[in-house]
């Protein structure tokens, strides 16, 4: 097939180098215009547009796969440069835009979204943080027709895996990335042969992954043990948890949890500091401060941080992060206002 293909981030690059790599043609590749990025603001391309870069430079000029960076998919100059290239598919992974009317019923085999769910479940921007946030057990890849609404297309081709407790949002990433690679060469591989049956989606069972904005990612030390960990594994290594400690934020990148029980009571919950209770501890307080970890109370039990990333510097253990940090039983994260209070 000659094929277009749209997209965007690091998780849309290995089904990319598939498809290059493959006996179909990749006449053009679509990605989002060049932007600003870390804390000098540089514009910079995206992943999936450097890896064009680098596919252009071992191949004969006549060869070269075209880029292109709209701003608005909508816009009839670029809808007028899509048909001229008469695609026979259009094979989408993480673009960022909604394609018009216009552009889904341009190809002969329609176009093809990889989407990093088990649809009709997590339909949107974030489905691989909201699975893990919400505990899930197993997740995985569509293949799907894309249609005019939001991941709401007919289920083509689904894989699955589970997802283990030392998972978190980017090993999920990567595993995903790499299926997906493999799916969407085995849907263009039976949509040539018309082998592939259609399925709907059943939208009464449809759930959402929004996109995750800045009140996701605070840490709410109120709630269940393990819901705050899945939150953080959900939310690694990007956007990131945070809480607050001195009057900033303090990302959380690997904890542990610990579960209130009897056992748990004799062990873990006598203060070397005072002799107050669980009862009277605050949720987000500082239990114990060792080089193991550091134990934060919460609504059933502790969370201990094992990996963690102040403000403006590195990810580091618990170890390093104590060693230049005063920090005590006692001490309150995610204070009032944002603020570390005593």
């Amino acid at each position: 097939m000659n094929i277009i293909f749209m997209g965007t981030p690091d998780f849309a690059v290995p089904t990319l180098e598939g498809l290059i790599n493959s006996n179909h043609k990749i006449i053009a590749v679509v990605t989002q215009p060049d932007r600003p990025k870390g804390r000098g603001r540089e514009i910079l391309p995206s992943p999936v547009k450097l890896a064009v870069s680098e596919a252009n430079l071992v191949v004969a000029e006549t060869n070269k796969i075209d880029v292109l960076q709209p701003e608005k998919v909508r816009e009839p100059d670029f809808i007028k440069k899509i048909k001229e290239y008469n695609p026979d598919c259009i094979v989408v992974v993480a673009f960022g835009h909604i394609l018009p009317k216009d552009i889904l019923n341009l190809p002969r085999y329609g176009c093809i979204n990889l989407h990093a769910s088990l649809l009709p479940k997590y339909r949107g921007a974030a489905p691989i943080n909201w699975a893990l946030i919400n505990g899930e057990t197993k997740t995985g890849v569509t293949s799907m027709f894309m249609d005019e609404g939001m991941d709401t297309g007919d289920i083509l081709i689904q894989r699955e895996i589970k997802i283990k407790e030392d998972d978190n949002a980017g090993t999920i990433h990567d595993k995903l990335s790499q299926m997906g690679s493999d799916i969407i060469l085995e849907t263009l591989d039976g949509l040539e042969k018309r082998a592939i049956k259609r399925i709907k989606q059943d939208a009464s069972i449809a759930t959402y992954a929004p996109k995750l904005k800045k009140e996701d990612c605070l840490i709410d030390w109120s709630i269940g043990a393990k819901e705050i960990v899945n939150r953080i594994r959900g939310l690694t290594p990007a956007p990131g948890a945070y809480t607050s400690y001195n009057g900033k934020r303090l990302k959380i990148t690997k904890t542990d949890y610990k579960i209130q029980d009897s056992r748990f009571k004799i062990q873990d919950l006598k203060l070397a500091t005072c002799n107050l209770q669980l009862a009277a501890c605050k949720n987000g307080e500082v239990f114990e401060v060792n080089r193991n970890g550091i134990k934060v109370i919460c609504s059933n039990g502790l969370i201990v941080i094992k990996a963690l990333q102040p403000e403006g510097k590195r990810v580091m253990g618990v170890g390093e992060f104590i060693s230049g940090h005063n920090i005590k039983a006692g001490e309150i994260f995610g204070g009032i206002n944002g603020e570390s209070v005593r």
